[in-house]
């Protein structure tokens, strides 16, 4: 589904992507660990050309993001993003922020104002669906300043999810949480990661990514150092650096 041929990105003389080449297939659940600093959520923006490589390419489903002539905007429609600020925007209400993409997309294609009509009859039926699966229906025509952090950043999730995307990539999606939040996010994400969901995820959380994960990759200085199954990460690492940084962290 994506591939990174020799990804590098720059920022002056410091190198914070160094010549990463990776494939991420369908279905797969990759969580992506290491020090800060090392790359991890750079890499992850990259994916999406959130970030403009140096050089290299990214590949989404045979689409190479990184070419001019490319409509990368035809394609992030497919991708989700759930940051770890949320992003909500606060002069809109719980449903607006949900339907926001959607409807956009649609009324581009959407002909006449019957077809309008439909169309925000079937994105807000499908938000009120979303938000009663994460128990917040109740909650759709309040403002993001009035929910939790645990409440906004499952808000954020529903919001991607809203764009029935094929992959979607969390950026420390916990990292802004009071701890008592982080569980109700987490379980979300389980939840998708147990349906099949295409799933790329940067965290600090242990404990979840040997959960979730079907492949772990351990990054430092701009590189993969190592990657593997939870089990041949967490319970049999065989880079210096990674048995370092888990010492450190477990």
């Amino acid at each position: 589904m994506i591939e990174a041929v020799n990804l590098t990105k720059q920022y002056g003389a410091l190198t914070v992507l160094d010549q990463i080449s990776e494939t991420i297939s369908e279905g797969e659940r990759i969580v992506i660990i290491g020090p800060s600093g090392s790359g991890k959520s750079t890499f992850l923006r990259c994916l999406n050309c959130m970030e403009d490589p140096t050089s290299g390419s990214i590949f989404f489903e045979g689409v190479d993001l990184t070419d001019m002539k490319v409509d990368i905007n035809l394609h992030r429609q497919h991708m989700g993003m759930v940051f770890q600020q949320f992003n909500l925007f606060n002069n809109k209400t719980v449903l607006e922020n949900i339907t926001l993409a959607p409807l956009h997309v649609g009324l581009k294609k959407a002909k006449g104002r019957a077809a309008r009509i439909q169309l925000k009859r079937e994105v807000e039926a499908r938000a009120h669906e979303l938000l009663q699966r994460i128990g917040l229906d109740e909650w759709a025509d309040k403002y993001p300043s009035t929910l939790s952090g645990g409440q906004k950043q499952r808000v954020a999730i529903v919001r991607a999810l809203a764009m029935n995307p094929k992959v979607i990539l969390f950026d420390e999606p916990t990292s802004a949480l009071d701890p008592e939040m982080v569980g109700e996010v987490l379980d979300l994400i389980k939840q998708l990661a147990n349906e099949g969901m295409t799933m790329v995820i940067v965290t600090h959380e242990m404990g979840f990514a040997r959960e979730v994960a079907s492949r772990v990759l351990f990054m430092d200085g701009g590189k993969i150092m190592e990657q593997g199954t939870p089990e041949d990460i967490f319970d049999n690492p065989q880079c210096p650096r990674l048995k370092e940084f888990l010492s450190k962290v477990i």
